[in-house]
């Protein structure tokens, strides 16, 4: 059917930190480059976010601070509202999920399924911490993977294996946060049936989307081949919406059923003031010619392509036309990682790269992870911004205006007879709204804003094979042809750009003196410009980036990644609990093994190996050489050297290296898997065994 409008809606960050480049690139700039597109061509579009201020995250990092919950989302949605003004991410309203107005909606919305019997109750046993009297979401409880055996994995996922688990199978379960043994506990809840819409979803999905992101319907598709299951919208918390029914004390909706309505009580918040601009927010949410898009992370799939469509469909809201998932985008080869700090947090690059927010939004367009994981490096980031936008894009709009400026005062010259050349220039743009149309309107922003740079790149070519420094000398008739030429690409670039890099747009249109409205459908037109017309100041589009302030990001990453391995470490001996005993055995076997005490006479490296270290033994017996592969706990092997050690003296003898190993040298293993060389405290002879 036809669309009369768009809502759009962007996935409500956690209030419980910044955003990173991994939000910005998944969500955020894809989103705003729709929105600011769809606006360009003179649509009816509402884009709709806010702060997701409830949920377990927050209140641990307010126990951590010791501060209260309400102090850590305050603070957190400031920065964030802040961060994505200034980023220039342009919500018409940008909410959040402790406003007055969503809680009043997110429980009538809960009160009016629950009424029409569109919830189950259920009884069940939940994992729960005896001494600190909480039940515990799955991100707070930590055990040992029964993968691959990582201590510490999370009770939803291992994020050394990438398993994806539930908290029932970790081996020895605590709590995340206080390190306590769990228990379980019944308690009562209310679930949302999705077995009972799986027929439904199956049709809706599987048959009339088939244009989705191949990621988002294969994921769809793999949770609907499982069969669907009944789904909790209720949790034992003492943060969030209270649940709106009796017998229902001390437990608030849960976050991901909370969250999403966000996106209505934010419409209806902002229709609610300014009702004359955007009219009942009903309009946007229940009549059949709105359009809605969900821009989301692949994490959110399940939620907003399952889950939150059965919500909606319960209630006789709209349903989402598309929804544009992106895959993760890592830094620096690594997966990006809240709790690591292994991020570009938003609010620090702004402040650390000012007046750069459209360097950041090209990078991150550039490699926008559409189709697969991506990877942000600092040295691309330089690349990008020092090739691409200033010698291409800045290069030419410089030229351009200055070499205007120089030959004709700052206006724009008469255009006279085109050249083959000219018209061949004009030809291989001239298709550039078509193609830019094509991929926006199927979102894929990557491969349109290559084709806005692309215009650019044509523009350079331009004037680099006119020369018209050049000209200039011979033929000012032909020089103002160029010139006049290459405004009019320039002004296109200022509409090509505009949804993707906004504030240069803006700053371009300032140095044409565009303060006429030209918008989408202008794009490709070469009479945007009247001879006569004065240009406003020139300066520099964009600017080099140095290489002190890309080092100066990697020698952060390389702090924080030190930071990282010794928590890691840290965690480890923290989470540490020795091996099972192995089976007995008896005193007989136990005297085979000759057990002797030698003092260290030399011990170092053995030559082409990064495993082996070579010992020479007073052993009491005339010495021997034995050969031990614990170099990588000793990178000093010399502090070992005086030291009386035990080792196996009865092993035959073997070759490594070329070099005959005379026993074995014992060593225990530490929690953190270091090899320590077992020494004996009191001085004996050396050969004396051990029994």
């Amino acid at each position: 059917m036809a669309f009369n409008r768009t809502l759009i809606t962007a996935a409500l960050p956690y209030a419980n930190g910044p955003v990173h480049i991994g939000h910005l690139a998944g969500v955020y700039v894809p989103a705003d480059i729709y929105a600011r597109y769809l606006r360009l061509k003179g649509q009816e579009v509402l884009f709709v976010g806010g702060s997701d201020e409830h949920g377990v995250p927050v209140t641990i990092r307010a126990r951590k601070e010791g501060i209260t919950t309400q102090q850590v989302v305050d603070r957190y949605h400031e920065l964030i509202r802040r961060s994505f003004a200034e980023f220039g991410i342009s919500y018409d309203i940008y909410s959040r999920t402790t406003s007055a107005i969503h809680h009043r909606f997110a429980a009538d919305y809960f009160r009016a399924m629950y009424d029409a019997g569109q919830f189950v109750e259920e009884t069940s046993e939940q994992f729960y911490d005896p001494e600190t009297g909480h039940f515990l979401t799955d991100r707070n409880i930590r055990g040992e993977c029964p993968r691959c055996h990582s201590l510490g994995a999370y009770g939803d996922q291992c994020e050394k294996c990438g398993a994806t688990l539930s908290p029932d199978e970790l081996i020895n379960p605590y709590n995340a946060e206080t390190g306590n043994a769990l228990a379980k506990k019944a308690t009562k809840h209310w679930y949302l049936p999705l077995d009972q819409y799986q027929t439904w979803l199956e049709d809706w999905i599987l048959n009339h989307h088939k244009e989705w992101r191949p990621n988002v319907y294969g994921q769809c598709k793999s949770w609907l081949d499982g069969g669907l299951k009944p789904r909790a919208v209720t949790r034992d918390l003492d943060w969030g919406i209270p649940v709106p029914i009796e017998g229902a004390e001390g437990k608030v909706l849960y976050v991901w059923f909370d969250a999403p309505i966000g996106y209505i009580s934010n419409t209806k918040e902002l229709c609610d003031a300014q009702p004359e601009k955007y009219g009942p927010w009903e309009k946007w949410w229940k009549q059949p010619d709105t359009r809605m898009i969900h821009f989301i992370g692949k994490d959110n799939i399940v939620f907003h392509c399952i889950v939150f469509p059965a919500m909606l469909k319960a209630q006789g809201y709209n349903l989402p036309d598309n929804v544009p998932a992106n895959e993760f985008l890592n830094l620096e080869g690594d997966k990006i990682s809240t709790s690591r700090n292994w991020a570009v947090w938003l609010n620090e690059y702004l402040e650390d790269f000012p007046g750069k927010q459209d360097v950041l939004r090209y990078v991150l367009t550039a490699n926008a992870p559409e189709t697969k994981d991506n990877d942000f490096t600092w040295a691309d980031f330089q690349a990008r911004n020092n090739n691409e936008l200033v010698a291409i894009y800045g290069n030419f709009i410089n030229r351009a205006l200055v070499l205007t400026g120089k030959y004709f005062g700052g206006e724009v010259p008469a255009r006279g007879q085109l050249t083959d050349y000219d018209n061949q220039t004009v030809e291989e743009f001239k298709n550039v709204k078509a193609t830019l149309e094509q991929l926006l309107d199927n979102f894929r922003f990557r491969d349109a804003q290559r084709e806005a740079m692309n215009l650019a790149r044509i523009g350079n070519k331009y004037l680099a094979d006119t020369e018209p420094w050049k000209l200039a000398k011979t033929d000012m008739e032909r020089t103002a042809t160029v010139l006049h030429m290459a405004l009019q690409i320039a002004a296109n670039l200022a509409i090509a750009f505009e949804p993707f890099l906004p504030f240069s747009s803006e700053k371009l249109k300032g140095m044409l003196n565009l303060d006429h409205a030209i918008g989408w459908a202008d794009l490709g037109r070469i009479d945007l410009l009247s001879a006569g017309h004065r240009l406003g100041q020139v300066s520099l589009l964009f600017e080099k980036i140095e290489d002190e302030a890309i080092r100066t990001q990697l020698e952060r990453l390389e702090r924080i990644k030190r930071e990282n391995e010794e928590t890691a470490k840290q965690e480890v001996l923290k989470n540490w609990r020795p091996e099972p005993i192995k089976d007995s055995t008896t005193i007989d076997e136990f005297d085979k093994m000759d057990i002797r005490v030698a003092t260290v006479l030399e011990c170092s490296n053995v030559k082409k190996s990064d495993r082996l270290l070579q010992f020479r033994l007073d052993d009491g017996m005339g010495g021997r050489t034995i050969l031990s592969g614990i170099a990588q706990s000793y990178p000093n092997p010399s502090e070992l050297v005086g030291k009386q050690v035990l080792f196996i003296a009865n092993f035959p003898p073997r070759k490594m290296m070329g070099i005959e190993s005379q026993g074995m040298i014992l060593s225990a293993v530490d929690a953190d898997g270091k090899l320590v060389v077992t020494t004996v405290s009191t001085p004996v002879k050396n050969g004396c065994p051990v029994g």
